[in-house]
């Protein structure tokens, strides 16, 4: 969700992503409104998320170890030199409703149309008996 000074929203994104973990999908929520905030115009952004690891790690507080996490934190970092200005906060889940509900208008969105048939795979089978 895309917010102007006044608090007005100005956009709402709920896009499915396909299977991924949920850092990933925080990472590429994060990205989405860096993308669509900068070319709105913007030249500084207050980007709030429930997820402490991206605030952290956006932060550069927390280090990134995971390949996958290290590139997207890359591409987020360029766009947030793109427009200046980003702070960044950490909100309780229960005070994100907004975010989760567009969350899951882009699950519900992937599983109707390009997921369509997707099954979880079988839990892994025990190592030991």
């Amino acid at each position: 969700m895309i917010s102007g000074p006044d608090g007005r929203v100005l956009e709402e994104v709920g896009d499915g992503i396909g299977v991924a973990t949920n850092n990933v999908a925080e990472y590429r929520a994060a990205i989405e409104a860096l993308r669509r905030a900068r070319d709105m115009g913007a030249t500084s952004l207050l980007l709030r998320s429930d997820s402490k690891l991206l605030i952290e790690q956006l932060s550069g507080r927390w280090r990134i170890k995971n390949p996958t996490l290290v590139r997207l934190h890359t591409e987020a970092r360029e766009l947030i030199g793109q427009i200046g200005s980003v702070a960044f906060e950490h909100v309780p889940r229960e005070l994100n409703r907004d975010a989760d509900r567009l969350a899951n208008v882009g699950v519900d969105a992937w599983l109707a149309g390009p997921g369509r048939g997707y099954a979880a795979p079988e839990p892994a089978p025990e190592l030991f008996d």
